[in-house]
């Protein structure tokens, strides 16, 4: 196909963001400049160009306002759970699993691991965070570490095979004109190898860095985790330690009938409603009510302020953390036919990424091993939308087309389907979902991108070799 100068320009400037990246530089000036130029470019009209900045962010940010809105309500809940003193008592219990750090990192990793399997990673990061990270981090794992934890099980081995929901191996095998079992159970076992070699990998980078349980330091990272200024909240009720001990035991009850019920809606009822974005909904909206129920129990009447208070301590905590991936997210969304027609006001918009992922196709190497690994890359590239999803219809319609006889479609596009969720799923780029992580931790996303992008890539590369002499 024929590549436009907007094509070659998105090309550029999408190298360029990746190489700032990589030298650990803000990506959010040249983003900015890039949806500027290219959009001016494509439409031919520089007031065009001034007007496709301000959609490209407001249709991020349209995209973007579930993660910010479920980040703000859980943190408004445990700031009231904190006006209470609950929340130090809610994870009393769990503190006696949690006894180190070393043991904390692996309990993260297996809970979230679970439970993303059954309804993905959006619904069940809130719930993690809430429960488990702060004992954790009270056992001496440093909350960047447990972020890095819970992005590599949820966003990355659980989310990568989707074997129990299986939208993304019926969406890789759609466009390859094969059975979705297939390539569901190749990418189980490659999401596994991949996962495990990485969360491995970032055990062994980071743990000089996990604390003793009594470290002072880990009482101070526990007053920047999902922080907030000290309450100004004054206390109304005589019966404080009394509602502490009621809603610890409340919340943590509550949010674990969330999950039984949602495991059963999956598993029993054969209803799949409850998965992705609708399971945050449902998580945000107990949250709410459990939000409700303690502001009233800790300040009575004064609950009409106090609550405002929590919400908009949420919402400052969530725009301040999240603010600057609006920007990246924009110019990602250009490059996505999704997106691309509401930024540039069109009716049907360019695939400006995607376009240039096809024009590859025809220089694309025959061999087993070089055509793994160039569906390899390509899932990766087309992972950088912040979706994951979007891209598995090419990279499925690719290994079609290069299936051997030494390396059959199923296997490709599982490959495909690793590199695209892993991507943008994500665990590796700051504009996906992985701001939600982010922002519960209280870490810096691009800091947990840079601690991710090692251990992931060597775990995709190790787990395509494998899979071409194994699979």
């Amino acid at each position: 196909m024929d590549l436009s100068l907007s094509h070659l320009l998105y090309g550029l400037f999408t190298v360029l963001i990746i190489m700032t990246m990589v030298f650990r530089k803000g990506v959010v000036l040249p983003t900015l400049v890039g949806t500027f130029v290219i959009a001016w470019v494509y439409k031919g009209n520089i007031v065009d160009g001034f007007t496709s900045i301000f959609n490209a962010n407001l249709v991020a940010a349209q995209e973007l306002f579930s993660i910010f809105l479920i980040i703000t309500f859980m943190l408004a809940l445990l700031h009231s759970l904190r006006d209470l003193g609950a929340d130090k008592r809610m994870i009393q219990p769990i503190q006696k699993l949690m006894v180190n750090g070393h043991v904390s990192f692996f309990v993260l990793v297996a809970v979230t691991y679970i439970i993303s399997l059954f309804f993905w990673p959006t619904p069940a990061v809130p719930l993690i965070c809430a429960l488990l990270v702060p004992a954790a981090v009270r056992s001496g794992l440093p909350a960047m570490i447990a972020a890095v934890a819970i992005a590599l099980a949820g966003q990355g081995m659980a989310l990568s095979s989707d074997y129990i929901v299986q939208v993304a191996p019926s969406l890789s095998a759609a466009s390859a004109g094969i059975d979705a079992e297939s390539v569901a159970d190749k990418a189980l076992v490659m999401s596994l190898i991949a996962g495990g070699i990485a969360i491995l990998l970032a055990y062994l980078f980071n743990r000089k860095s996990i604390r003793s349980k009594d470290d002072p330091l880990n009482e101070m990272e526990m007053q920047t985790l999902q922080t907030s200024e000290n309450s100004t909240n004054k206390v109304r009720t005589a019966h404080l330690t009394t509602w502490s001990k009621v809603f610890a035991v409340l919340v943590p009850l509550t949010l674990l009938i969330v999950v039984i019920y949602m495991m059963y809606n999956k598993l029993f009822s054969g209803s799949g409603d409850l998965v992705g974005g609708d399971g945050a909904a449902f998580v945000g909206g107990v949250a709410v009510i459990l939000l409700l129920l303690s502001t009233v129990a800790f300040g009575k009447h004064h609950a009409l302020d106090y609550i405002s208070n929590h919400i908009t301590d949420g919402f400052v905590f969530a725009f301040k953390a999240m603010g600057p991936v609006i920007p990246i997210a924009g110019f990602f969304f250009l490059g996505s036919p999704d997106f691309s027609g509401n930024i540039l006001g069109v009716e049907e918009g360019p695939a400006l990424l995607f376009d240039l992922v096809t024009a590859t196709q025809e220089y694309l190497p025959q061999s087993a091993i070089l055509a793994a690994f160039s569906l390899l890359v390509i899932g990766i590239i087309t992972g950088l939308d912040g979706s994951g999803f979007s891209g598995l219809p090419l990279t499925g319609a690719l290994a079609a087309s290069l299936e051997a006889s030494s390396i059959d479609a199923a296997t490709l596009a599982a490959i495909g389907q690793m590199g695209a969720i892993w991507t943008g799923g994500g665990t590796i780029i700051a504009w996906s979902s992985l701001i939600a992580i982010a922002g519960f931790c209280g870490v810096s996303v691009m800091d947990l991108v840079r601690k991710n992008f090692f251990p992931v890539m060597i775990g995709l590369m190790v787990m395509t070799i494998l899979a071409v002499f194994l699979l």
